[in-house]
């Protein structure tokens, strides 16, 4: 009987993201709601790994899973990093995608093109319900533009420039952005620090991009 992966988030779009990249995965992937799990963790950290393992290790432990859990920013270089870990948060509590776009474009409207330069940064932490952790870091780079681009994705995307392909974020095709996106490249480490947590018992060290019957 395979393990049961819990997927700790309440982000719909991140879910359908994890059940792509970690596809190949000899596991159970279950969200919050399945499990009947309604605690709400408040991202109290100062950094991306303060959040992702907060998260990781209440959810593990209240769940009895194995947990997976990330954190994910957007830092701009002409803001000194901002957002980074209040990503999220950056225009209210309450604001949507839509709104911290729009209120990010508006703290860069006088930052020319070749100064609007930022990063993604994923951190996915991996806990058990016994409180060991592993994490996964991911990271792109691209450069923000002055209006919405593109209607896959969320979050930032649609205002995320990625120059080698001449395209947003949102502007990729789910395969296409798992393949440079900061959370498909975390979500390439998660193989192997699963079967490190697990003692090798149930997952292999191997891509997520690899297809291979286990």
């Amino acid at each position: 009987m395979l393990p049961k992966l819990l997927l700790a988030t309440n982000n719909q779009a991140k879910v359908h993201e994890y059940r792509h990249l970690l596809q190949n995965l000899p596991c159970e992937m279950v969200t919050l709601a399945e499990q009947g799990i309604t605690t709400q963790v408040v991202e109290t950290g100062q950094s991306l790994e303060d959040n992702a393992r907060l998260k990781a290790v209440v959810l593990a432990k209240q769940s009895r899973l194995l947990a997976l859990a990330d954190d994910s920013g957007l830092e701009v270089d002409a803001l000194g990093g901002e957002p980074g870990p209040f990503s999220a948060r950056y225009a209210g509590e309450a604001a949507s995608d839509k709104d911290r776009v729009s209120y990010l474009l508006a703290k860069l409207k006088d930052v020319p093109g070749d100064k609007r330069s930022a990063r993604f940064r994923c951190v996915i932490a991996l806990a058990t319900p016994d409180d060991e952790v592993e994490f996964c870091c991911g990271e792109c780079r691209g450069f923000i533009t002055f209006e919405p681009r593109g209607e896959q994705g969320f979050g930032y995307d649609p205002i995320f420039y990625l120059p080698e392909l001449g395209k947003t974020m949102a502007e990729l095709s789910l395969e296409a952005k798992s393949q440079v996106s900061h959370r498909g490249q975390a979500a390439r480490e998660v193989y192997q620090k699963l079967d490190k947590l697990t003692g090798g018992k149930y997952f292999k060290q191997n891509s997520p991009n690899e297809k291979r019957e286990f």
